[in-house]
């Protein structure tokens, strides 16, 4: 058994970085490397690729990347793990022994399949599958005609198999982001699959790991501490056979990998921190600890798993209408007046109702909530974005062509930005529940001499013996400050980040100090945070404590305009109302701000020019 492993991510969406692989393998002593590009709409995009061309429906874009070091990778032994196969997984791992070949490397590749269930539908049905979704209650009957993908989420199981037959590669279909992460852990280890707390010790790993940069300096609040976003460092967890782990990245690369920088990447898109349900174990984010040994190094232990249910996620889209958007520049002196102008102008020429429109005028505040609206000097542009949502094709199509037939008769200074918008479908998501037992993975191993062997994967049932449910405990409250008292914005006291889970926005809340993280559990409620986002908002807020991390999770039901392809907001997946949150003004005690370490007060007020 090895005493260290050193996993890498080169890719956290399907469009990231094309050269990161490389500078992963050539910049680390890495074991492993992985990658993931699957999104739930991504799923169905991939679907009605295969439709067009039934050797297409998987992420080309990791061939590509291949092509320039797929030897590196063999010479340095080095093993890819990805879910680039999308819903055509088998084409995808002959695309990469067809590269290897034609380099004159001999390797084995391993391909994960069995999670397209979309043939089977129907089948599971007539069984007694409801397949229910998990957000709205409803049944699958009404919109089962408009079915355009059904995939299981499969955990770590068969990517161990795929390891253990000396894969070199292993591409696979619906397995979860953090699966791709915890299979070599149990491979190189030798773990139980009942052993919960190193499984979901291995789950917390790849869940800080997944989104690519996420967790070594992009998109943190305090983006003024990272010293360079040049050349990036992508994450590495240096893993221990116990489970213990480290977060870095590779040396003399730009990016931040900071206590701040690994706990914002943990509440990202957690849910309930008491129980973040996998395949392979329910991990428990309420008892992590996160701590800065030295730079660029983050020490995470603590971590406490149970037994996960006895049914896995299934991710499905339906076909569900059509959409457009369409944007005007309006610019010049009296802009306010001219896009109000505008909007009355556009919508009367339409003359069409719709399921569904929405104005937004970007540079005026149309983003964030209502709370934060403008009212400064006029600005000296406005884009105007137009869109309409409707299952009638050729009314959309109408729409389209307005947009452009308006800017020689309305006020002057108006252009329009990227032409006549084209109607685009929309692809509804709907996520749902299987019995495990009728879930079957398998798995493919070609061989540089075309030989393949298959191999069906049971995955363990539950009801295994397991130590009852221990709460974490929680951390003695300090006496909430008194005295005088400041009105300052959140951001003074706290960091955040925010994404999304179809139309529900998660934002962690993270404070700065133990004393502020004390006073916000009585300042920051789950109704001050509904009032703030009124308007934006149109279902209920909950809020998760999250002691360990001195934060919290509020999850904002029915915020994201529908989610996915559905929504017609510029920000469909909420990425930027946690810095709204944080522009909250606060009525806080004065003697907080004297927590909060003063190189973080002296960037908020003097940011460094980089």
């Amino acid at each position: 058994m090895k005493k260290l492993i050193r996993i890498g991510n080169a890719g956290g969406y399907w469009g990231d970085d094309l050269g990161v692989l490389k500078r992963q393998i050539l910049a680390g002593r890495l074991d492993y490397v992985t990658m993931d590009f699957l999104a739930e709409i991504t799923m169905s995009i991939m679907q009605k690729q295969r439709q067009r061309d039934p050797q297409m429906g998987y992420a080309y874009d990791f061939i590509t990347q291949l092509e320039d070091c797929l030897a590196l990778a063999v010479k340095k032994g080095v093993t890819i793990i990805t879910n680039a196969g999308g819903v055509n997984p088998i084409a995808c791992g002959e695309k990469v022994q067809e590269l290897a070949k034609r380099q004159g490397l001999s390797i084995k590749v391993g391909v994960v399949y069995g999670d397209d269930i979309l043939d089977s539908l129907d089948r599971l049905i007539e069984g007694g599958e409801e397949f229910r979704n998990l957000d709205t209650g409803e049944k699958i009957q009404k919109y089962r005609s408009h079915i355009a993908s059904a995939n299981i989420y499969f955990g770590a199981e068969p990517v161990v198999e795929a390891l253990r037959a000396g894969c070199h590669v292993v591409v696979t279909g619906r397995v979860t982001d953090t699966g791709l992460t915890l299979a070599p852990m149990i491979h190189e280890f030798g773990w139980s699959m009942d052993d919960w707390d190193k499984l979901a010790s291995g789950i917390v790993a790849g869940h800080i790991i997944e989104c690519g940069a996420q967790s070594s300096g992009g998109n943190i609040t305090d983006w003024q501490d990272v010293p360079s976003f040049d050349n990036i460092g992508y994450p590495i967890v240096e893993v221990e056979p116990s489970g213990e782990f480290t977060v870095t990245k590779a040396p003399r690369t730009g990016g931040l990998v900071s206590e701040k920088t690994v706990k914002e990447q943990l509440i990202y898109e957690m849910g309930d921190p008491g129980a973040y349900i996998t395949p392979e174990v329910i991990a428990r984010f309420d008892t992590i600890c996160a701590h800065e040994e030295k730079p660029n190094r983050v020490r995470v232990s603590g971590v406490r798993g149970e037994p996960p249910t006895g049914f896995l996620k299934v991710s499905m889209s339906y076909a569900d209408g059509y959409k457009a958007s369409g944007e005007l520049l309006v610019s010049g002196p009296h802009v306010r007046a001219k896009a109000n102008a505008f909007q009355k102008l556009f919508w009367k020429r339409v003359g069409l109702k719709f399921e569904q429109t929405r104005t937004e005028a970007i540079g005026l505040g149309c983003v964030w909530p209502a709370a934060l609206a403008s009212n400064g000097s006029e600005p000296n542009e406005i884009l105007l974005r137009f869109s309409v949502r409707d299952h009638d094709e050729e009314k959309v199509k109408h729409f389209g062509m307005i947009v452009p037939s308006v800017i020689l008769s309305g006020p002057s200074g108006v252009a329009v930005t990227g032409g006549r918008p084209k109607p685009e479908q929309v692809l509804g998501y709907w996520p749902a529940l299987i019995r495990r037992s009728l879930a079957t993975a398998k798995t493919l191993t070609i061989d540089s001499d075309g030989s393949r062997l298959e191999r069906i994967i049971k995955l363990p049932l539950i009801g295994m013996p397991s130590r009852p449910s221990v709460a974490p405990p929680k951390r003695p409250r300090g006496k909430v400050s008194s005295g005088p008292k400041v009105t300052i914005r959140l951001r003074e006291l706290a960091y955040a980040r925010s994404g999304d889970k179809g139309d529900t926005c998660n934002i962690g809340v993270l404070a700065r100090s133990p004393e502020i993280y004390d006073w916000l559990s009585g300042y920051l409620t789950a109704a001050r945070v509904a009032a703030f986002f009124k308007g934006v908002t149109h279902g209920a807020v909950i809020r998760h404590t999250v002691d360990n991390l001195l934060g919290f999770n509020f999850l904002m039901e029915r915020s994201l305009g529908g989610g996915g392809s559905r929504s017609l907001m510029i920000d469909p997946q909420g990425k930027t109302l946690a810095q709204a949150l944080l522009e909250m003004q606060v009525v806080a005690p004065a003697a907080l701000v004297k927590t909060v370490g003063s190189a973080h007060k002296e960037l908020a007020r003097h940011p460094k020019k980089r």
